[in-house]
């Protein structure tokens, strides 16, 4: 009986506890726009809330929420306390985020993650100061692997985009779009399968991933995949610093030290890995997959329509004080050694 009541005791008192603990707990509110298959909402958020959790001793956890706004106003939702995290894509702001489109330049030629790294090591050492990210913690770069044409009709030429009504998402998309002579229409990545289901569209520019995370395989005939893509797309995660400072510092620096480049890497390898798994979905789905060689003649178009953009970015951001030209050569210097190191690891 002795040993009853004491075990019962025992058991109410650890509940208690346990109660206790899990009440108060801090939850990180996460906004996230894409649908839950996507690999941040699959991979990378519950990665980093693990990380999140076992860093500060599931003192702090993670929980997202989905449907909170326009993909575009989630640094907004942050900024205003709606939302005490979110991720966003700079491209649906144009004019606050120039400084990112150093990532985005066509030619670079590596994955997401060791684009993503490098943009982050980059960013920290030449535009930390720089007011693009005011009013926000800023916890990591993610860059999406190279994106690729994925339309209605083959693409053979540069010449057969002219006039077609093709989905770009801003920064250096728009950039290559004009240069290329198609309508561009604007709009976020989510609704671009009903816009090519209902012919509002007649392609689009995303990384292959999305074939399978928007079941574009339902819509489209053809995937044109160019040597290196056509450009990257960057993002950034950050969370309210009024979230940060309400934490007990130690909580708040653990959060950091599991951010960060960390973070970032995790992020561009989360996309390179559904960038495969999209592509196995396309071809099984019998979408005509036009892989083009690097001295194609269509690689060597689009090689030339691409010259001058970094240079054009550069004068973009002449009125910042900041060294554009050289960020650009470091951030190709990191990333190429990045990926090259990867492969040889991997080869190893």
């Amino acid at each position: 009986m002795k040993k009853t009541k004491f075990a019962a005791l025992a058991l109410a008192a650890a509940g208690t506890l346990f109660s206790a603990s899990a009440w108060s707990q801090t939850v990180m509110r996460f906004a996230s726009w894409m649908p839950p298959t996507h690999p941040v909402n699959e991979v990378v958020l519950p990665t980093w809330k693990k990380w999140i959790e076992d860093a500060t001793d599931n003192r702090v956890t993670l929980a997202v929420e989905y449907n909170m706004g326009h993909p575009k106003t989630m640094f907004n939702l942050v900024e205003d306390g709606v939302a005490d995290a979110s991720w966003g894509y700079h491209g649906y702001v144009p004019g606050r985020f120039r400084l990112t489109q150093i990532v985005e330049q066509p030619l670079l030629g590596v994955s997401g993650e060791a684009a993503s790294v490098a943009h982050w090591r980059v960013h920290n050492k030449y535009f930390k100061d720089a007011p693009e990210f005011q009013g926000l913690e800023l916890v990591a770069l993610v860059t999406h692997g190279p994106g690729q044409i994925h339309s209605n009709f083959p693409v053979t030429s540069m010449a057969d985009l002219q006039g077609k009504k093709i989905r770009v998402g801003g920064g250096v998309q728009s950039v290559i779009g004009e240069k290329a002579g198609l309508v561009p229409v604007a709009a976020p990545a989510p609704k671009v399968y009903e816009m090519l289901q209902q012919g509002v569209i007649d392609g689009v520019f995303l990384p292959v991933c999305d074939v399978k995370n928007l079941r574009l395989n339902e819509v489209i005939t053809d995937s044109t995949q160019l040597p290196g893509g056509m450009y990257l797309g960057s993002f950034s995660f950050f969370i309210s610093p009024d979230f940060m400072e309400e934490l007990d510092p130690k909580d708040a620096d653990a959060i950091r030290r599991v951010s960060g480049e960390k973070l970032s890497a995790l992020g561009g390898w989360a996309q390179d890995q559904s960038d495969v798994a999209g592509l196995k979905l396309a071809r099984e789905s019998g979408v005509t997959i036009n892989t083009v060689g690097v001295n194609d003649p269509l690689a060597q178009e689009y090689r030339a329509l691409a010259e001058g953009a970094d240079e054009a970015w550069i004068q973009s951001v002449s009125d910042l004080d900041v060294d554009a030209r050289g960020a650009l050569n470091e951030l190709r210097l990191v990333a190429r050694q990045y990926e090259a190191e990867k492969t040889s690891s991997a080869q190893n």
